[in-house]
């Protein structure tokens, strides 16, 4: 599956490694985050190369819905659940702070982006309550949100809560833009640079597949943290989520608007104008990441539902995205643990990353640069609840059991074999000569890799949808030859159980 943003001929071309070791800055990441926090700090004189595992955006950036939104579902509500108000308000300055900067930043580049009116939809009484809810919340951090009882759907709604003045983009032609600039400002960015560790002393060593560099900071821009400092990957929560470009019948109204349920299934859409006229976009149906037992079934009941109400639209494209969570719901950004104060990272945006990540980005660079906002200072200092600490504890229950069980699991399959040759499109996991390994078939291709996650030894499960092998522990993800695509891992899988066939 490749989304709607990177289906085209970028502009973009990689730096080559550069023969320089030492910077002021190494940013890891060529998202939004790692980009805008780039390219502050390159206008601010400072040295900074980019180092990206993959390409531009290849991760969650490119594959986001591209919406710039303060009106987020239920976070609102959810956060105040569990903070005081001024901690909320806090949250909401961050988000304005982003969004400020990001729209300005696109009006002064020329970047084409459309003003709409966001809109949250009930479509149970249980979910009109709790849009109720986040109303009253959205008004207290200053939102001038109101109720509508007819937002335009083809289909009925309990009740609708809309904010006028948001945006919607294309985030490739964002990051583009901000690649360029960081350029105009003697910054580098570099593709396919795996960072793989980050040591602690001045300089900072920052270790890759391809040579080792130094630098005064770095900023982790990298969706979750590769660095296992701080044990964040046992406070997120993978999200993975699905999305479809689709080219409505000729003659069918399509709703102007950013739609986001608040019910269960997430269903989200916004339209995206293209030459040959404006497409549809419909995301949601997500679930745990590496956790559902056949991904696609959650495409296929995303596309099943934009077909009934928008029935003979072309899909154009499917994809999907993975997002993180914090088990206090509050993204985290700043100094990572034991950085010595010179690493910084980015996490937990809870797919509201178009802000979220822009602001962390302003925060980081900023403390970098010897300043600081009041928003940050007071995110900085809020205390974890007692539900948060609850959902941390049974976060980490439930991954300790996801293991024990996959273990046993692993033992009662079916044993792999070097005539193992699953059907086309599909993989198995078993123990091949009594360790666990993972066979697949795409393409035609048979490959034969271990079953064991390259992060912490979780047992992989085969994604039909993306055709992957993705851990159900936190998130990593691999292709079927067995590389690295994203998630707190920095190394491949081993492949010494056995060889890649054709």
């Amino acid at each position: 599956m490749e989304s709607l943003w990177l289906d085209r001929e970028s502009p973009f071309t990689s730096d080559s490694l550069p023969d320089e070791k030492h910077f002021d800055t190494i940013v890891v990441g060529a998202g939004i985050t790692g980009l805008v926090a780039a390219l502050l700090l390159s206008r601010a004189g400072q040295r900074v190369v980019v180092f990206e595992a993959r390409t531009l955006g290849a991760v969650t950036t490119g594959n986001t819905t591209g919406k710039l939104s303060l009106l987020q579902g239920g976070v609102l509500s959810a956060l105040r659940g569990q903070y005081a108000l001024r901690v909320v308000q806090a949250y909401m300055e961050a988000n304005k702070t982003g969004q400020a900067w990001l729209t300005q930043y696109l009006e002064q580049q020329g970047v084409p982006f459309q003003r709409r009116t966001a809109i949250t939809f009930a479509t149970t009484d249980d979910g009109g309550q709790r849009l109720r809810k986040e109303a009253a919340v959205s008004r207290d951090v200053g939102l001038d949100v109101h109720f509508s009882r007819d937002p335009g759907l083809p289909f009925p709604v309990v009740e609708a809560l809309e904010l006028e003045g948001q945006a919607q983009f294309h985030p490739m032609e964002v990051l583009d833009t901000l690649a360029k600039d960081v350029r105009k400002h003697g910054g580098l960015i570099v593709e396919g640079v795996q960072v793989q560790n980050v040591g602690s002393d001045r300089p900072l060593e920052v270790f890759t597949r391809k040579g080792t560099f130094t630098a005064d900071t770095v900023v982790l821009a990298t969706g979750t943290p590769i660095l296992d400092r701080g044990l964040y990957f046992t406070k997120l929560e993978p999200n993975r989520s699905y999305a479809a470009a689709l080219r409505p019948q000729a003659g069918t109204k399509i709703p102007q608007a950013m739609y986001l349920s608040i019910d269960a299934p997430t269903r989200s859409q916004r339209t995206h104008p293209t030459p040959d006229g404006e497409l549809l976009l419909v995301g949601g149906y997500g679930h745990t990441g590496g956790r559902a037992t056949s991904p696609k079934k959650h495409l296929d009941d995303l596309l099943g539902w934009a077909s009934h109400h928008y029935p003979g639209a072309e899909v154009t494209h499917t994809w999907s995205a993975q997002d993180y969570q914090a088990t206090n719901l509050m993204p985290f950004f700043g100094k990572l643990p034991r950085g010595h104060g010179r690493i910084f990272f980015g996490t937990g945006y809870n797919k509201w990353g178009m802000s979220n990540g822009v602001a962390a980005a302003l925060s980081m660079t900023s403390d970098i640069l010897g300043g600081q906002s009041d928003w940050a200072t007071t995110i900085h200092h809020r205390v974890t609840s007692p539900q948060g600490a609850f959902q941390a504890v049974r976060l980490n229950a439930g991954t300790a059991k996801r293991m024990i069980e996959d273990k046993a699991r692993v033992r009662s399959n079916p044993e792999i074999t070097d005539e193992t040759r699953p059907p086309e499109g599909t993989g198995v996991v078993g123990l091949y000569k009594g360790e666990p390994a993972a066979v697949s078939t795409v393409d035609g291709k048979v490959c034969l890799v271990s079953a064991s996650c390259a992060h912490l030894g979780g047992l992989l499960g085969w994604n039909d949808a993306d055709k992957s092998w993705d851990c159900p522990l936190h998130g990593s993800r691999f292709t079927p030859e067995g590389k690295y695509l994203e998630g707190p891992a920095t190394h491949h899988l081993q492949k010494s159980v056995g060889k890649t066939r054709d």
